[in-house]
């Protein structure tokens, strides 16, 4: 789907930072029902969208070559934003790139967890083997979450979440709030497995201009960055696993997870690196 549709529909659907408050708490029955609202009004007609429109998938096998081609074809045809962050963007459009993804890099992976006993065995199994390495394999120096107080530590930057929360834009937390749907919310936790075999793949490319302009500026906390690149490799194995452990694969769910995550990552990617480059 397009970026620009994406980003319309998300300023005119629902107010994503009120999403994500309600995502944060045990909702009462009224919260609940706007929790819900939101929720038709923005990501479940995109969701039903890319079910609809899926192809007509044989085996898991068949899908998994797709989004092979999916991504290879992504990674081709990056846009120049990303050239520019990684070979011109200055340390304030680097700072306000950081600051505008902090409240997901401060609260990495947290909201996933639910997602693993909604999983048959098998593949709930190989998504917490992915789990476990983003939380550190219990090392608290070592969890993502952590890389990324690291990093802002460096820069003399607020590592509490909450300071920004007036500033994070509306496509930043439809990023957030994407994952708490697809682990907690979604109707079936398939979808999930589409997005995150999709995410954990296009990192290895989407966050190369972001190491790069880590390194070109001399910032040292850069491993935020750098595991992401080292370790997603594995990360995206183990998520084509958890598809492929799947006996009874929901292929067109699966599908509209990959495409979901694209069009909300991409969406939040782009619009991000655009404001930085205003930023002087």
């Amino acid at each position: 789907m397009n970026p620009a549709v994406v980003a319309a529909r998300l300023h005119r659907a629902t107010s994503h930072k009120e999403l994500y408050g309600l995502y944060q708490q045990v909702p009462d029955v009224g919260r609940y029902a706007a929790m819900v609202g939101h929720e038709e009004r923005w990501i479940v007609p995109l969701a039903r969208d890319h079910e609809a429109s899926a192809p007509a998938f044989a085996s898991a096998h068949e899908l998994l070559d797709a989004l092979k081609d999916f991504l290879a074809a992504e990674e081709a045809e990056l846009s120049d934003n990303h050239r520019f962050l990684a070979n011109e963007a200055g340390p304030a459009q680097f700072r306000s790139l950081v600051a505008e993804f902090a409240l997901d890099g401060l609260t990495e992976s947290e909201s996933l967890l639910p997602v693993v006993p909604r999983l048959p065995y098998r593949s709930g199994m190989a998504v917490f083997r992915v789990l476990i390495d983003e939380l550190g394999c219990g090392n608290d120096e070592k969890s993502h979450s952590q890389l990324y107080r690291d990093l802002l530590d460096e820069l003399g930057m607020s590592t509490d979440p909450d300071s920004y929360l007036d500033a994070t834009p509306p496509e930043i937390y439809a990023y957030v709030n994407m994952f708490h749907w697809l682990a907690s919310r979604a109707p079936s936790p398939q979808y999930f497995l589409g997005a995150y075999a999709y995410f954990e793949s296009s990192v290895l490319y989407g966050f190369q201009s972001f190491a790069r302009a880590a390194k070109r500026l001399g910032i040292s906390k850069d491993a935020y960055y750098t595991e992401h690149l080292y370790i997603d490799a594995y990360h995206s194995t183990h998520m084509k696993t958890a598809i492929r452990s799947l006996e009874e694969p929901d292929l067109a769910k699966i599908w509209a997870g990959v495409r979901l995550a694209s069009d909300i990552v991409g969406t939040a990617t782009e619009s991000a690196i655009t404001r930085a480059r205003r930023v002087t």
